[in-house]
């Protein structure tokens, strides 16, 4: 009975205190996209993040009914750091879905005119959202009606404390009338939530509402493969020095516990053992607190087992290759950052062709062998079947005016030389050992892929080579050689291809930078770079995030410089958020079944290239 009673209380007092309309909520996954285009179309940094954020602990002022309920101690606010850009997981603040909408792209398109850092949180927010609308006129309608929406939605200026009182009405103003306000009156609370205005992260150095102290502490570290499983919004952190106490009484009264916390006693710079249910628990947490273990150890054992014993491991080739690394933060390419060690598969035997490919290959084969007598019409001829008449007449014309000097009056149908060459670079990684399906993994695709691209680029007699690539840290690039552009295409071929074996990270600028060096000294007019992967630049160093992206794209436009035609192939379905910075909206594709790859690279291959001859 005492439950079914706090049941009711609680639906109750909850519902009385909510403002919120949930009729006209609107989810950020469903506006995600438009808000990435709104934010980068507007200056917004390319390898910024769109994510949702959590709500965090906002010390305003609350009535009476919410303090019994328990509600509005956390609110849903937009803020960025240099990663990425935070907006609530839902809006639900007025009562249209038009207007919830509004909002979401109103914080879009204001948030790429920020500064890094805050130095007055209010006065650097009206800068801003005046700068915004003088540079886009378009957007005050927008914005003047959620003024009128958001003044609406606040507690009038004569119900609150008269302490917070001339706070709310210098808010009232700075919003209506943006940079009209320098100095803010000084509060016990935080103002009401400013909603059309984005807040500091934790490294907010001065805050006008000195009083109020606002929690922005938001876990900054989650890995991608975490993210696409979870609930895509930070958890909030705190740290704390480890208690040593043995104590093992706690009173407190349950039905006060309004939030589920969790001590984690672990040192995350040692301790990475995995725990397959902590993902689960990570998401129902408010709160997760981190220690660091203050025991000491005796001794100390750390082994790198990453790499194979050298009897074990592929065939390297040489000492390895200095090769330089873009570094975003400094704005420079560091010389000799990378070693990259050319390697050999080791134990690759000669192999004919899997019979399960076979008829894919004869049937590739005869496409192919048919683009070797492709002929074309060549004009302005000395000699030729035809008479060239646009030749013709041009000369007539010319001759009627002045001494014409007769140029090529025929055409003749010949055939073309293909002048192509083309380097296939694949990512080798450890991600390729997942299963796309009950029989295959992504490492198997690849491989049938490279077998049947060779079949074809056999068949129609194209200069290549085949290379792949996988990385531990920047000291050791793995560069697999399969075919180099001497090397004839054959069964030695085939069995190092079906060697491979999954490998260890993507540290893609490197590989791309050596694969590009060795294209560069092709004497073909078209030099054409593929690459082949199945995600994002990656490594266990600093290798990621932004910095393996940026690096990457430096590593492209290099090869470009160089007169080369990069071009990605990939089956991530994610790589939209990430491929159009790095090669280009034109510059990749998306295969989103990854078992037809094997037959739909050579028909890339070919689409690339008609135009060469």
């Amino acid at each position: 009975m005492e439950e079914w009673v706090g049941s009711i209380w609680h639906k109750f007092i909850v519902q009385k205190s909510n403002t919120e309309f949930d009729h006209a909520r609107v989810q950020f996954d469903d506006i995600k996209k438009s808000v990435g285009v709104i934010f980068r179309a507007l200056g917004g940094s390319p390898t910024k993040r769109v994510e949702a954020a959590v709500p965090r602990d906002y010390y305003a002022h609350r009535n009476f009914i919410d303090k019994i309920s328990g509600a509005k101690q956390q609110v849903s606010l937009a803020w960025q750091d240099e990663t990425s850009l935070r907006l609530p997981q839902s809006i639900a603040i007025f009562d249209t879905p038009q207007l919830n909408k509004e909002l979401y792209l109103w914080l879009a398109a204001l948030a790429p005119h920020y500064p890094e850092q805050f130095t007055h949180w209010a006065r650097d927010n009206q800068a801003v959202v005046a700068k915004v609308l003088n540079k886009c006129p378009a957007l005050r309608p927008r914005y003047q009606r959620l003024v009128t929406a958001i003044l609406k939605q606040r507690v009038p200026v004569e119900a609150l404390p008269k302490s917070l009182q001339p706070l709310e009405r210098a808010v009232i103003q700075a919003i209506t009338h943006p940079g009209s306000i320098i100095e803010f009156p000084v509060a016990h609370y935080a103002p009401q939530a400013i909603y059309i205005w984005f807040y500091p992260n934790e490294n907010v150095k001065d805050n006008p509402f000195s009083a109020a102290d606002i929690d922005c502490q938001e876990e900054q570290g989650s890995s991608a493969a975490t993210k696409q499983q979870s609930v895509q919004a930070r958890k909030k952190s705190q740290r704390i020095e480890e208690d040593d106490t043995k104590d093992s009484l706690m009173v407190f009264r349950l039905e006060n516990l309004f939030s589920w916390s969790e001590f984690s006693r672990v040192n995350r710079a040692e301790d990475d053992t995995e725990d397959d249910d902590a993902q689960r628990v990570a998401e129902d947490l408010d709160i997760i607190t981190v220690a660091k273990g203050s025991k000491q150890k005796t001794a100390k054992l750390k082994i790198d087992l990453d790499l194979p014993s050298a009897i074990e491991d592929d065939l390297p080739l040489g000492k390895g290759i200095t090769l330089p690394e873009w570094n975003y933060k400094s704005n420079q390419l560091v010389a000799e950052r990378c070693l990259l060690q050319p390697m050999l598969p080791r134990d690759s035997k000669p192999q004919p062709l899997p019979r399960s490919l076979d008829s894919a290959a004869k049937k590739i084969r005869q496409q192919f062998q048919q683009l070797q007598s492709i002929k074309n019409w060549q004009k302005s001829q000395p000699s030729g079947d035809e008479i060239d008449l646009t030749a013709w007449l041009d000369f007539h014309i010319e001759s009627q005016t002045s001494m014409a000097q007769e140029t090529g009056l025929y055409v003749r149908f010949q055939n073309c030389q293909r002048d192509i060459s083309c380097l296939l670079l694949s990512d080798l990684s450890m991600s390729t050992d997942a299963y796309i399906n009950n029989q295959l993994r992504v490492i198997d695709v690849i491989k049938d892929s490279m077998l049947l691209f060779s079949e074809a680029l056999a068949a129609v007699g194209d200069p290549f080579a085949l290379y792949g690539f996988s990385s531990v840290k920047r000291h050791h690039v793995r560069f697999t050689l399969l075919k180099n552009f001497a090397e004839p295409y054959n069964d030695h071929i085939r069995g190092r291809i079906l060697s491979l074996r999954p490998g260890f990270y993507t540290r893609m600028g490197a590989a791309i930078r050596q694969a590009s060096n060795i294209l560069a000294e092709q004497t073909h007019h078209r030099k054409l770079l593929l690459i082949l992967t199945d995600g994002k630049p990656n490594d266990i160093d600093n290798y990621e995030g932004r910095y393996g992206i940026e690096d990457t794209k430096q590593a492209i436009i290099a090869a470009r410089r160089l007169g080369l035609i990069p071009f990605c192939i990939t089956i991530d379905q994610k790589a939209d958020q990430y491929l159009p910075y790095i090669f280009g909206h034109n510059g990749f594709s998306v295969i989103f079944d990854p078992s037809q790859l094997p037959t739909k690279l050579p028909h890339l291959y070919h689409q690339l290239t008609q135009s060469s001859y």
